[in-house]
């Protein structure tokens, strides 16, 4: 073989190498960024639900002015405390069912 024929295979050889890398490299990013769309979604869909609840106080507050009643969630628009006050408020009306079912 000749000084141009190694040439020739080392430049095929070389570029196959550098493609190859490429491509995985490119792969690999690929796969990363699919792993990482459930959380970014759930991340997204975490804050979607938060900003709804802070919405949805606000505009209970609005109507709740308008007839001068204030209520806790006025006070209040962190969401996981309106969470927690409306679990309250299903756990009390549940208590009163079950006293009037008691009381019957």
């Amino acid at each position: 073989m000749t000084n141009s024929d190694f040439l020739i295979k080392a430049t095929v050889k070389k570029l196959n190498e550098k493609i190859n890398n490429a491509f995985f490299k490119k792969i690999e990013d690929a796969t990363n960024a699919a792993q990482e769309v459930p959380d970014f979604l759930k991340k997204e869909f975490e804050n979607l639900k938060n900003e709804i609840i802070i919405e949805a106080n606000r505009m209970e507050q609005e109507v709740n002015e308008k007839d001068g009643v204030e209520t806790e969630t006025n006070l209040s628009i962190d969401p996981t405390v309106v969470k927690n006050l409306n679990q309250i408020k299903s756990i009390n009306y549940q208590i009163e069912r079950l006293n009037n079912v008691l009381e019957e």
